[in-house]
């Protein structure tokens, strides 16, 4: 009877790799592609497990870890922006960096790594980019007026259609990580201010700002230096939350009628 040979690695289901990571000292430091060899990498690692494992082998040898953004690791923060092997966040589909395993890679393979490419997200060191430019747009407008003296009305009070209410959640669901400018041809954030835009724009207490909040919040984007929206749907497949393009539609729409009733 013929037995399928398999290897060690497979055996044990671990992994010896080869990482082509973007190396740059500062914003204003001319940065290059370095090469590592990661060896017994298992295949239930999450891919910031396997970056802890590399710099740990690096601060033993003696050299500077490599940079990279992280905090919650739980697919909440949007901190873990990488360009893997071409694709934001990776391979996988709905999932941010810290949640991408590597069970998606294979032993002997070599898997590059680069920090988010646009304008408006320069680079800090390595793979760690700015993108303050989200905060600041978030400044321009995604926020409400609240009255808190005491007057306010009991949530109930105020009735919301079910689709309504559903749309505007999974408009909120964005984490501003930034894959859809990462992924967009133009370096564009309209998806990521589609979003901020619409989780207001469907409910009531949005109202209050709503033509202010849109063109403020526009304008910032494109004071930032952002690309304009081509319809390629990048942003949509990449974006781990699956943020619709629906939103964008609707920004234009809450745009234009800002711009008719100003």
């Amino acid at each position: 009877m013929y037995q399928q040979r398999t290897t060690n690695n497979q055996k044990r289901n671990i992994m010896n790799l080869t990482l082509k990571i973007w190396r740059q000292k500062g914003p204003k430091d001319k940065g290059s592609m370095v090469d590592y060899k990661v060896t017994d990498i298992s295949e239930h690692m999450s891919f910031l497990e396997m970056m802890d494992v590399l710099n740990e082998q690096l601060i033993n040898q003696g050299e500077e870890p490599v940079a990279f953004d992280h905090d919650c690791r739980e697919g909440i923060c949007g901190m873990c922006s990488m360009y893997i092997n071409g694709e934001a966040h990776g391979p996988d589909r709905g999932v941010t960096t810290c949640q991408l395993h590597m069970r998606m890679f294979k032993d002997g393979d070599t898997i590059t790594i680069e920090p988010f490419r646009a304008k408006a997200f320069p680079v800090i060191k390595d793979l760690v980019v700015d993108r303050s430019s989200f905060d600041r747009i978030q400044h321009a407008g995604g926020y409400i007026s609240v009255n808190t003296s005491g007057n306010t009305q009991d949530a109930n009070a105020l009735p919301i259609s079910k689709h309504a209410a559903d749309e505007a959640m999974d408009a909120a669901t964005c984490i501003g990580c930034g894959a859809c400018v990462a992924s967009c041809k133009n370096a564009s954030a309209m998806l990521f201010v589609g979003a901020k835009v619409s989780q207001y724009a469907l409910l009531p207490q949005g109202q209050v700002e709503a033509v202010d909040r849109v063109k403020n919040m526009v304008a910032q984007m494109d004071l930032e230096g952002f690309g304009n929206c081509t319809n390629t749907g990048a942003c949509e497949i990449e974006c781990p939350k699956g943020i619709s393009l629906e939103n964008i539609a609707r920004m234009n729409r809450e745009y234009l009628s800002a711009n008719i009733k100003s």
